[in-house]
């Protein structure tokens, strides 16, 4: 009987092997979403003169700080405060004492939430100040935009493994 919960998470058929891995996985996507939103993801030069360089924490304080509150309600949620909120889910997803219950209900809220992909409004956030700005300033794209994106990629992978281990697929 001791052995059978060791080979698996909570008796629900992920493998603890396979928990421990994509525990590991999990922690390097969430290193890769703190640099990607911590590190500058775009810059915009204005007429070759003027440089700004923007990272998603500094354009969500420049939100703030012009008084538009509600893109910077908007894209903090999706961008900062959801992404966080689904790394912990998914590290709740995989830790030993989640019930089989309560695992169904975090697997729906995964589902529902992939609808509001941060990819998705990142990619059109990017766009936006792309057209609004293309005939006056040039916006440059950085490695933090691509880290971000690796993490965001990576979460959906851990998310799609789980389901597949909860469904009860071979590797």
């Amino acid at each position: 009987m001791a052995e059978e919960s060791s080979a698996s998470t909570a008796g629900r058929g992920i493998p603890a092997g396979q928990a421990r891995r994509l525990k590991g996985v999990l922690v390097a996507a969430f290193l890769l979403f703190i640099a990607g939103i911590s590190l500058p993801m775009i810059t915009i030069s204005k007429f070759y003169i003027v440089e700004n360089s923007f990272s998603v924490l500094s354009g969500i304080l420049e939100l703030l700080l012009e008084g538009q509150l509600v893109l910077f309600i908007l894209i903090g949620s999706f961008s900062v405060v959801l992404p966080v909120l689904k790394l912990a889910v998914l590290y709740r997803l995989l830790s030993a004492t989640t019930p089989a219950g309560k695992l169904k209900r975090y697997l729906h809220l995964m589902h529902e939430y992939g609808r509001w992909s941060m990819l998705d409004v990142m990619v059109v956030a990017v766009l936006t100040v792309t057209v609004k700005l293309g005939a006056i300033a040039s916006v440059e794209v950085h490695y933090g935009l691509y880290l971000f994106g690796a993490s965001v990629l990576l979460m959906m992978l851990i998310t799609q493994r789980i389901t597949a281990l909860v469904a009860g697929k071979k590797p």
